[in-house]
């Protein structure tokens, strides 16, 4: 039997002040819960997000029957984190276009849609947001706290800006900060939406347009990077999309315009679909935050300092192929925790899939999390 998930929404009119030392006031914040809170609320897990995905973590909305949450094979009854022993909560990020207030909402302060001025935020804000949310519903502290991708810095981020308030941060896939290349990548992706004839410096709204063109050629280089080189070659390798429809294989069309190889093709139609639900200007201010996250930036780069403030137990994940958020990222992390005498189990799964790993059903990966989970039992 498939759970059901239900949206909430919780308004907030006290002002949020962010890093950039601009703020927030009039804000509501998106989100689902999983499971039951026990009475003495000590079971409760907060899973961030990551670029693109949302506070719908887990099940399926009533009567529609692919609205599965995007990490409902982690998450539910009798799966890793169990919501018959946990109660989950989902959150929609600040800046998102999936329900909490962002560019795409109204600036209380002028009365119009707030566009490119949306403020800046960052990991620190949006894990200051939340703390706001868990105080909403009566939650001092948190079973734990666990993301993949710029979900897992949020975790990592939590166990530093409030590490009373966690007892576990589970972070995969993740890294202490972006590497050159990686912000590289964000920028190629940045610059193709904010190039594109239809953005008009961010307040398209008012234009009615949607900067498409730059959305799909930002999706098509961001997958390109959650994907593995063998992944690619085993799942399209050379073939050219005639000879996937029965064609020659040396069929070429000798054209620069049309979509001949499989990869190709695959690449167009995932940005073609990202343009259609995805917000401009959302891109731009996730993938900043995803750029400024680095705590040990105040402590002169060292990590280990950094993360002396850390005081709860850790669980990291990393996979062997993530060329994006490679293994040796997370391992700079447990060194850091390590130095400093904190609690953590590390596992580093050998999985073909790429960043995207995270995501998946590897089955080593999965009894990873069910032992973890099953390991801090804290029943409903």
């Amino acid at each position: 039997m498939k759970m059901i998930a239900t949206p909430q929404s919780m308004q907030f009119d006290t002002v949020l002040p962010l890093q950039s030392g601009a703020s927030l006031r009039g804000y509501a914040l998106s989100f689902e819960t999983y499971g039951e809170l026990n009475a003495d609320k000590s079971n409760a897990v907060l899973i961030c997000h990551a670029l693109n995905a949302s506070h719908h973590v887990a099940g399926s909305y009533a009567g529609q029957d692919k609205s599965e949450g995007w990490w409902d094979n982690m998450i539910g009854p009798g799966k890793p984190l169990d919501t018959d022993k946990f109660f989950v909560i989902g959150v929609n990020n600040l800046g998102s276009c999936f329900g909490s207030t962002g560019p795409m909402h109204i600036n209380p302060d002028t009365g119009r849609v707030y566009g490119a001025d949306f403020p800046v935020v960052t990991v620190e804000d949006w894990v200051n947001a939340q703390a706001r949310l868990l105080d909403a519903l009566g939650i001092q502290t948190l079973a734990a706290v666990m993301g993949g991708s710029l979900g897992g810095m949020q975790a990592l981020s939590w166990a530093l800006q409030y590490p009373e308030r966690v007892r576990h941060a589970v972070v995969i896939a993740s890294a202490p900060n972006l590497t050159a290349e990686n912000i590289a990548f964000n920028e190629v992706a940045r610059r193709a939406i904010v190039t594109d004839p239809d953005f008009h410096g961010g307040h398209f709204y008012a234009h009615g347009t949607v900067p498409k063109r730059g959305l799909r050629i930002a999706r098509m280089i961001g997958h390109i990077t959650y994907l593995s080189d063998d992944v690619m070659n085993e799942k399209f390798g050379r073939q050219l999309i005639a000879a996937g429809k029965g064609g020659a294989q040396d069929d070429y069309l000798f054209s620069t315009l049309e979509a001949e190889f499989q990869i190709e093709s695959y690449l167009r139609y995932q940005g073609d679909k990202f343009a259609e639900y995805f917000d401009a200007n959302t891109y731009l201010l996730i993938t900043r935050a995803l750029d400024y996250f680095d705590p040990a930036r105040t402590y002169g780069g060292d990590l280990s300092h950094a993360l002396a403030r850390a005081s709860c137990k850790f669980l990291l994940v990393s996979f062997t192929t993530d060329w994006r958020f490679a293994p040796k990222r997370s391992r700079e992390i447990v060194k850091a925790l390590l130095h400093n005498r904190r609690d953590v189990s590390y596992a580093e799964i050998d999985a073909p899939h790429g960043h995207d790993a995270f995501l998946l059903d590897d089955p080593r990966y999965m009894g990873v999390l069910r032992s973890y989970f099953d390991s801090i039992k804290e029943p409903a």
